[in-house]
């Protein structure tokens, strides 16, 4: 059986999906100055190093953008682990297998907390075996946003990966050799950070000709040799899937979405990478050219599947928080209809309306589901962390249709359960779950059970569902685990949705 702990331990216990208004106020960033003879150059990380001086116990920030191709921060926490600090705090938005050598960083406690939205490969099992000295703690990437611009994440450095910047701290990702596209996860960092750092390999006269990040906020710029490998930040496959079962998965969602009487002229739309994911997409183009619809705009993390949707004319707009593969960079650079938004701007829940606001649908995957519609993205079937809400919890609290894709059986285990190993994203915010043997409808949403029913789409109840997974699959045995708390995963306005335990490791 799962644990049990008390979630206000760690902040306040969730309670609802729009129950915590917002408390405080925005934080007011530093001031910053600079005289007209200052130059922002320095030759290397070491000079960074100090001059500000970097300390013990340090907030440093880091994005994502480069996913899997990132290196600046290896070289950064390099140099921390030469100079002997101890105790210091990574918030880097996303961790991926390219950042292994932290877990040595982790072993000597050079660091000692680390705060991201989603991680994977070496420092997601070294968290989950209790390596870190303190539970990581897990946010929605809107959360991160929100978490910054309210205080509860107070960076003293955040470093910017920029792929082309001028002297005077001008930045964006879509120009230079080692172009990433939008730098929207690095927004609330420049803005509210203490000191931030820009590190380029391509250094342009000023002043640079597209801005993504302003001299306003940057307070030096260090040029290295490389910043990371571009090719790493394809994520996940960029074609259809051809499997079967998938195709029958990605066919029942796009009819879902059809049924649901959202497909029309206007239509707003977000799915993450991947074969599965592109198959509905796929789906979804063939029925706006038969009916001739124009959606809205497609948002999220941008692959060229959906730029050759846009390209098409089947969206007027793309909004891009973060590119998926190199087609999305090239996009952002030539198309004006291709927006580079923030990440506050994108899935903030404390701000005027973010985008995910305006979402009609969204769909998104699922490592185990509960009959509550509770999903998990954090762990899997063994307990070991191995992902994270990223935009998945935020994207489903904004849309008005959340469809969630997944294997009935995977790795011949039923994906529902009546009780999840971690919950990231609440069933209230969960609307359809599609399997390859039909749909389970929320029974919240008597709506679409309707409008299926009406279009003869093959739905069964949740309980039904999860009976069938069971005759086929088995019930399946309890994941062991310790008492250790190994993470602490939090909802997007900040409240506490759940933890993750250390799995029992034979040896």
């Amino acid at each position: 059986m799962k644990n049990q702990v008390n979630l206000s331990a760690f902040g306040s216990a969730f309670k609802g999906a729009f129950a915590t208004p917002p408390t405080s106020n925005r934080c007011a960033p530093k001031v910053k100055c600079r005289l007209p003879s200052d130059s922002k150059l320095r030759d290397n990380l070491e000079a960074i190093f100090d001059e500000l001086p970097i300390t013990n116990g340090m907030t440093l920030s880091f994005h994502h953008h480069f996913r899997n191709g990132d290196s600046l921060v290896n070289q950064v926490l390099d140099i921390a682990a030469r100079r002997g600090l101890k105790q210091l705090r990574i918030a880097l938005s996303s961790v991926f297998p390219v950042h292994a050598p932290m877990v040595e960083h982790f072993k000597n406690q050079t660091v000692t907390h680390l705060d991201t939205d989603y991680m994977s490969g070496p420092v997601a099992e070294a968290v989950s075996l209790g390596v870190l000295a303190n539970p990581v703690m897990m946010r929605t990437h809107g959360g991160r946003a929100r978490a910054i611009e309210c205080g509860d994440l107070h960076i003293d450095v955040a470093f910017i990966a920029a792929p082309t910047a001028d002297a005077y701290g001008n930045l964006n990702g879509t120009e230079g050799p080692t172009a990433c596209g939008s730098l929207g996860y690095a927004f609330p960092d420049a803005e509210y950070a203490d000191k931030v750092v820009a590190v380029t390999d391509t250094l342009v006269a000023y002043p640079l000709q597209k801005i993504s990040i302003p001299q306003t906020r940057v307070d030096y710029v260090v040029t290295l040799p490389s910043i990371g490998d571009p090719k790493g930040i394809v994520s996940g496959t960029t074609k259809v899937t051809k499997d079967p079962v998938q195709l029958r998965i990605a066919s029942l969602a796009a009819q879902a979405i059809e049924a649901s009487g959202l497909l029309k002229n206007g239509f707003a739309f977000q799915t993450g990478a991947g074969g599965a994911s592109l198959a509905v997409a796929h789906y979804l183009r063939k029925v706006m050219k038969a009916q001739s619809i124009v959606g809205s705009f497609a948002l999220g993390g941008i692959t060229g599947y959906l730029v050759s949707m846009l390209e098409e004319g089947l969206f007027e707009r793309l909004i891009d928080v973060q590119g998926f593969d190199l087609d999305a960079v090239r996009s952002l650079q030539t198309n004006p209809n291709h927006l580079e938004v923030g990440a506050a701007m994108y899935a903030s829940p404390f701000n005027s309306g973010s985008v995910v606001n305006q979402l009609d649908c969204v769909v998104l995957g699922a490592t185990e589901m509960d009959t509550q519609f509770n999903v998990n993205v954090v762990t899997g079937s063994n307990g070991f962390i191995m992902g994270g809400s990223g935009g998945h919890s935020d994207a489903a609290a904004g849309a008005k249709l959340t469809i969630v894709t997944a294997n009935l059986i995977r790795g011949r285990l039923p994906i529902l359960r009546d009780e999840i190993v971690t919950i990231t994203t609440p069933g209230e915010t969960v609307d359809v779950l599609v399997t390859e043997y039909g749909l389970a409808v929320n029974p919240r949403r008597t709506d679409l059970i309707e409008r299926f029913s009406a279009c003869g789409l093959p739905m069964m109840t949740i309980d039904e569902m999860k009976t069938l997974a069971e005759d086929i699959a088995g019930v399946p045995e309890p994941i062991a685990m310790t008492d250790k708390v190994v993470a602490v995963v939090e909802y997007r306005d900040g409240s506490i949705i759940d933890v993750v335990y250390k799995p029992e490791v034979k040896i």
